[in-house]
């Protein structure tokens, strides 16, 4: 019987090629139950493939891909996931409502359609054709067909594009209460703030490997870097020349300066500006640490291959 603390989803030593391209190379992944895991990396990182493996619409040359303990292609263990991908071909003169229902009807215990429709916030489009929806409307449609089926393992890859900013933030609610109902949701996006707004753990990919696992804050932790903002008459190029400081800038009165040494730096700005004025101190955002972390990994795969040349 599997434990409730196995994984619903797990990557093994994964690797997977095509021709001479490595599209994962030896990549470890562990989704829980109840939590939700953003996947994050630069274009050609391996997310496509790994969430390929896990959807058993590929297998891996070496290591192993289990949903629930088992493989992927199973049926079993098919049932139990939702999927909203980047690309969905749907048959365009069904209505919203009719699409519903046909996915739904795959399922052993699906949601009511009144239910997905509201989840989803398509309530409003059911009986629209669905080739008639704008993208972002359409988006909305496929989000309610992944949940549809009620889920125990919801696979979102990049859903909030082409949604404008307050459809995003309905999207977001939508999997908060997903997640609340004990789903577990393995999200991949461009979206920094999506992943630090929605993720319990970050999993950073970069050339088909995982580079780094753990919380938000963990991630965050991974730089030194802290932004620096204050009111200061003090010029942009005197500040550059400091050598605590890596960047600076002006917006108006404000100077906004990043450094790996933020309490050298407040010394300095409040010795050579006596009038300085709101003075904040804040760690660098995810988008830095992610950043950082990805140029590390690139450095270091081309070093090892300039090693072994």
């Amino acid at each position: 019987m599997p434990h409730f603390h196995d994984p619903v989803a797990r990557l093994d030593g994964a690797i997977k090629r095509y021709g001479r391209l490595t599209a994962l190379d030896g990549a470890d992944l562990q989704l829980r139950r109840g939590e939700l895991l953003a996947l994050l990396g630069p274009n050609g990182a391996g997310k496509t493939t790994a969430i390929a493996l896990l959807l058993g619409l590929i297998r891996a040359d070496a290591g192993t891909a289990e949903l629930f303990g088992q493989e992927p292609q199973r049926i079993e263990a098919r049932r139990r996931i939702g999927v909203m991908l980047q690309n969905a071909e749907l048959p365009p003169t069904l209505r919203v409502g009719e699409l519903l229902r046909l996915t739904a009807s795959y399922y052993p215990a699906p949601r009511a359609l009144a239910e997905s429709a509201e989840l989803a916030g398509v309530a409003d489009l059911l009986r629209r054709p669905y080739a008639k929806l704008s993208g972002g409307q359409q988006r909305r449609v496929q989000f309610a067909l992944a949940l549809c089926g009620r889920p125990e393992l919801l696979f979102l890859d990049e859903p909030t594009v082409g949604m404008d900013v307050e459809a995003r933030q309905q999207l977001w609610a939508a999997i908060r209460r997903l997640v609340a109902e004990g789903c577990s949701v393995l999200l991949t996006t461009h979206y920094l703030e999506e992943a630090e707004a929605l993720a319990d753990r970050v999993c950073v990919m970069s050339r088909g490997r995982m580079i780094h696992e753990g919380t938000v804050e963990a991630l965050r932790a991974r730089v030194a870097l802290r932004r620096v903002r204050c009111l200061s008459t003090l010029s942009v190029e005197a500040v550059r020349d400091w050598p605590e400081v890596s960047e600076v800038r002006r917006d108006r009165e404000r100077l906004h300066i990043a450094t790996a040494a933020a309490e050298a730096v407040v010394r300095r700005l409040l010795d050579a500006d006596p009038r300085l004025r709101e003075l904040e101190v804040q760690r660098a955002g995810l988008a830095e640490a992610f950043t950082e972390l990805t140029r590390d990994a690139a450095a270091a795969a081309d070093t090892d291959q300039r090693e072994a040349a």
